[in-house]
């Protein structure tokens, strides 16, 4: 995965020339080059192309080599190549996943509407694209993050790619991990009509199990990237509750996708993607 390029689609949006800029520092960080794509539609079949569509196709050529020449001035020594591609946006930006690690999109394009979290090719391709998928919002003046990668882990079942990726990531940024795990009181005390109250001490022991639970699940990774300051963090939360919550003072958000290529994305990713206050990397099972 670390030698592949690291493929930005772009816009010309807010969010999209956001991804372009984390795009590019992510693929100095990896050393390897980085390739922006822009995706135009379709020429129209068995009648006249719109008017204005030269026109139209030219500005987006401008656009392109102005993304370029911008990360190149600002970055000299990175490898900055721009493409165009045709057809239907995320199945253009899927055919370029053999070559990327990550995909990194903005998390809504030029479509849409004022408000709209995430765009439908995002969510699309950050449900079925093979590779690693990083959505990046708009940039928000002065706002500044603390270099913290959050990981979003469930103990019971941790997910190796998604673990593997956030330990890298940190390791490449001299960053703390802050391996999020969300646990809830047992059914009889989780509803709010439960006729029982929770004694302090009955929740310290099932707490006490997951924080034990997060520290096997975490073992195997913090010996193999001792370098890697780890801060386990288990919260009584539903799970994207606690990554969205925690996200407020990250750097990036790191979650398991589940499911596979063509699986359409689950429930605690989708949200998280939708509402999280940093960058969020969704990665496939491995």
């Amino acid at each position: 995965m670390m030698d592949r390029h690291v493929v930005a689609g772009i816009d010309g949006s807010r969010p999209g020339l956001a991804a372009a800029e984390w795009a590019a520092a992510e693929a100095e960080a990896r050393g390897t080059a980085l390739r922006l794509v822009h995706v135009a539609p379709p020429e129209p079949v068995g009648r006249p192309a719109p008017r204005g569509a030269d026109a139209w196709r030219l500005g987006a050529e401008r656009m392109v080599r102005g993304a370029v020449a911008e990360i190149t001035r600002r970055r000299p020594d990175l490898d900055v190549v721009g493409e165009q591609a045709t057809g239907a946006p995320a199945a253009a930006l899927a055919a370029a996943c053999a070559s990327a690690a990550p995909l990194v999109l903005g998390t809504r394009g030029l479509g849409g509407f004022e408000g709209l979290a995430l765009g439908s090719v995002a969510l699309e391709l950050a449900g079925r694209a093979p590779c690693p998928v990083v959505l990046v919002p708009a940039a928000r003046a002065g706002e500044e993050k603390e270099p913290e990668v959050v990981l979003g882990l469930d103990a019971r079942r941790p997910a190796a790619g998604a673990l593997r990726y956030a330990f890298e990531t940190a390791r490449r940024r001299g960053a703390r991990l802050r391996a999020v795990h969300a646990w809830s009181l047992p059914a009889p005390y989780a509803a709010p009509w439960a006729p029982y109250e929770v004694l302090e001490e009955e929740r310290g022991a099932w707490e006490d199990q997951e924080v034990q639970l997060l520290d096997d699940a975490l073992h195997r990774w913090r010996e193999e990237y001792p370098a890697v300051p780890v801060l386990a963090d288990v919260r009584l939360f539903s799970p994207a509750e606690a990554l969205v919550k925690a996200s407020a003072g990250a750097g990036l958000v790191v979650a398991g996708r589940g499911g596979g290529p063509g699986v359409a994305l689950g429930g605690v990713p989708h949200a998280v993607a939708h509402h999280a206050r940093c960058p969020v990397a969704l990665v496939p099972d491995s």
